[in-house]
């Protein structure tokens, strides 16, 4: 075993060796995991080892400079994103690949600028072809793969087009050891990380995690590797370790007594280019980056840097100036002009008579659009006036079929006869009015009194449910937050403005002063910040409270569709329902399948 160690802690210093180990690092969002990979980068390659850093954040960058930015970092070279030595094609994983294994160069490969189905069609090649060459003995020389968000690279639900990419991140991480590649998966959320892959990970490196579902998938880890009493100690510790504290286990390597140590990890000698910005803070820029030899990118990737150079904008912009500045020193042949022929065309113009009658006809035009409209007007309000006095008609009609029905019953103790018992009725007595048939539709009656009366339990839940979202809702919104139909919905729409008390526009409706007012003092508008989101946590349905609080533990990130799928246990058809009621809320925003808790639940 070598003598050489990596330092990662004041007790913890790994053997060299583990440059062709799996190693797993687990922790939840701004825990430390970036600064625990990045201090194993260092290391690694100061102590001469290959690395090869896949970045899929474009965050990595920093890694060329000192930690101040006043020196130079680590030679390494970067392929792709803003600060790439060389471009990175999504085709080109097989050609970097034998740039990987042929030179044996340490590389940072910047994603960022990838689309989702574009790094898996990268990955894919890029793992395929450094497992097939490193398979010949002579490329069998130690290299170890970094991978940051390895849920993405070798998913626990791979969508279609990612089979082959989380196949061969398997191959890596069961058989890569036998041809000297070892690897390092990053992530934030083990719960989605594949679990064959997880699994086969000889060192687990886990700092501050809380989520239940992370928790149980570091589990599956601790049932395969550890002991019932070391994983009680660590997962009770998880929820509360501070930031940069991580627990190192390690069953049965690099000694029989194995790792099991709780340390809080060195400061990185390089630039942290991954910190999360603060307020007010002023933004640091590396001033000095270390030289690489780029000769290497240019004998393997040649063809790729020239297709890039051929379609970078500022080439194209600087080669368009250098001809037009040929154009100018050269003499162009003068070009005969031929004479212009003008031709007079005449045009026809509208006469003062004929356009007095089109002024006219438009007049009368306008006329009738505005008669159109009061006879609408005239046969909606007749609409309800009939619907009203069928409410009337229908309650009248059962009220003398009570009556007939009580006097056709004979007084106990008497036998029907044909003198009968008067029925006496009191004149306060409730009687249910009965379902219509199929002859009338379901709808609140609408009668003169309404006009300005208060209001009635209908109309002041949409008033509610329109004052409380000073921005505006829509219909569909409305439907969510009052479940009324659409018939009752209009009905109450239309009364509501007919008094006034709404306006609409941009088919946005909004509540007016008057309004608020006709609420009452009882009304209360809907709180902000924390005490919003405590609101809807108490309020919430169930379904839509159980995606809002993964929603809300992980702003200001966005969560996708398949994740809180899985996170949830919801289908696909109830999460697109629910994203339409949070929506609606107008609590979530969804783009593109992906949810995220609106910033005004964080305002203060």
């Amino acid at each position: 075993m070598s003598k050489i160690k990596l330092k990662i802690s004041k007790e913890i210093s790994l053997p060299l060796e583990i440059v062709t180990q799996v190693i797993a690092i687990l922790a939840k969002r701004r825990a430390g995991k970036s600064y625990m990979m990045r201090r194993l980068v260092e290391q690694l390659f100061t102590s001469g080892q290959q690395v090869i850093l896949v970045d899929p954040k474009g965050d990595q960058w920093g890694i060329r400079s000192s930690s101040d930015g006043k020196k130079p970092g680590l030679p390494i070279v970067i392929l792709g994103g803003e600060h790439g030595d060389a471009p990175l094609e999504v085709n080109a994983g097989e050609v970097v690949a034998k740039l990987i294994v042929e030179e044996q160069v340490s590389v940072l490969l910047d994603l960022s600028p990838f689309r989702k189905h574009e790094v898996a069609t990268f990955m894919t090649a890029l793992l395929e072809n450094i497992y097939r060459l490193k398979a010949r003995e002579i490329y069998r020389t130690p290299c170890m793969i970094v991978i940051d968000e390895a849920d993405a690279i070798a998913p626990q639900k791979p969508q279609k087009g990612e089979e082959r990419m989380l196949g061969a991140a398997e191959d890596i991480v069961r058989r890569g050891g036998q041809r000297g590649i070892g690897c390092t998966l990053v992530t934030q959320r083990s719960a989605v990380l594949n679990k064959n892959v997880l699994t086969q990970a000889q060192m687990l490196v886990v700092l501050r995690t809380i989520a239940p579902q992370d928790l149980a998938a570091m589990k599956a880890w601790i049932d395969v590797h550890g002991s019932p009493e070391q994983g009680k100690t660590l997962m009770d510790s998880l929820p509360s370790l501070p930031v940069g504290d991580a627990w190192f286990w390690s069953p049965g390597w690099p000694t029989d007594e194995g790792i099991f140590k709780r340390t809080h990890v060195l400061p990185i000698n390089t630039f942290d280019s991954a910190a999360t910005p603060k307020s007010g803070e002023r933004k640091v820029v590396p001033k000095n980056l270390a030289d690489v030899n780029l000769n290497v990118l240019k004998k393997q990737m040649a063809a790729t840097i020239e297709k890039a150079k051929n379609e970078n904008p500022k080439v194209l912009h600087r080669r368009i100036a250098e001809l037009e500045r040929e154009m100018k020193t050269h003499k162009c042949p003068a070009v005969k002009q031929q004479p212009v022929k003008i031709e007079r065309i005449e045009i026809p113009t509208i006469g003062k008579r004929a356009l007095e009658k089109f002024e006219k006809s438009e007049k009368e035009i306008r006329a009738m659009l505005k008669k159109t409209r009061e006879l609408s007007i005239m046969a909606d309000k007749s609409a309800t006036s009939i619907l009203s006095a069928m409410d009337i008609l229908s309650k009248e009609v059962h009220k003398v079929a009570q009556k007939a029905s009580a006097m056709a019953m004979p007084p106990a103790g008497r036998q029907a006869g044909p003198e009968r018992a008067p029925v006496q009725v009191e004149k306060k007595q409730h009687i249910e009015v009965p379902p219509r048939g199929p002859g009338f539709e379901s709808r609140p009656a609408l009668t003169d009194e309404d006009e300005s009366g208060p209001l009635n339990q209908g109309e002041r839940k949409v008033l509610i449910a329109i004052a409380q979202h000073v921005d505006g809702v829509k219909t569909e919104h409305i439907a969510v937050l009052t479940s009324y139909k659409k018939t009752s919905r209009r009905v109450y729409l239309q009364k509501l403005s007919q008094r006034g008390y709404i306006t609409k526009s941009d088919n946005n409706f909004f509540a007016t002063d008057i309004g608020i007012a006709a609420l009452g003092s009882d009304f209360k508008s809907l709180p902000i910040g924390s005490e919003l989101r405590e609101h809807l946590k108490q309020t919430l349905p169930e379904g839509e409270a159980k995606i809002f609080n993964v929603l809300i533990e992980r702003y200001p990130d966005g969560v996708n569709r398949e994740e809180l799928m899985d996170l949830t246990g919801y289908k696909k058809t109830s999460m697109r329902v629910y994203f339409q009621r949070l929506s609606a809320r107008k609590v979530i925003e969804v783009i593109e399948g992906e949810a995220k808790v609106a910033d005004k639940l964080f305002e203060q």
